[in-house]
């Protein structure tokens, strides 16, 4: 069990700088950042498999991800439209404390509702934060993505 821990740890840390140093590389270019975004998360996901996780035991933290980052992504936009930097620093944090609660309705359902099924769930520090760091990933490029086609 340590061992499993301190190699999840591990994994999440790496990740955590590929994460960083990857999405740094691309930040400036807009057609870009949302598909490099998407393809961290199909790699965070990857990273699960050595340690023999279900993908569909990730679906709750999956979709807390995604309901957050895509919110507050969209947040964060309009409120660097309308304001800057400050913006889009008040629209990402309040954001992120609207985001938490809502994908937190959603993410509990999922869970209860998988439970309900007899579905195993599996939390773990691996799957739930790798799970949760998809989801992100997925929901901040497809709302980047959409950004870029309609040229915001």
């Amino acid at each position: 069990m340590k061992n499993k821990t301190v190699l999840s740890i591990i994994n999440v840390i790496v990740l955590c700088v590929v994460v960083f140093a990857v999405s740094a590389f691309f930040v400036y270019d807009k057609k870009l950042i949302g598909f490099v975004l998407i393809g961290l998360g199909i790699l965070s996901l990857l990273s699960l498999i050595p340690f023999g996780i279900k993908a569909k035991s990730l679906k709750p933290d999956i979709l807390f991800g995604l309901i957050d980052n895509g919110v507050l992504a969209i947040m964060a936009v309009f409120g660097g439209y309308i304001a800057g930097v400050a913006g889009a620093i008040i629209g990402g944090v309040v954001g992120n404390a609207i985001t938490d609660a809502l994908a937190g309705i959603f993410e509990g359902y999922s869970a209860e509702k998988m439970r309900a099924r007899n579905h195993k769930e599996e939390r773990t520090i691996i799957s739930s934060s790798v799970g949760k760091m998809a989801g992100c990933l997925f929901g901040a490029g497809a709302i980047l993505i959409l950004v870029w086609l309609i040229g915001f």
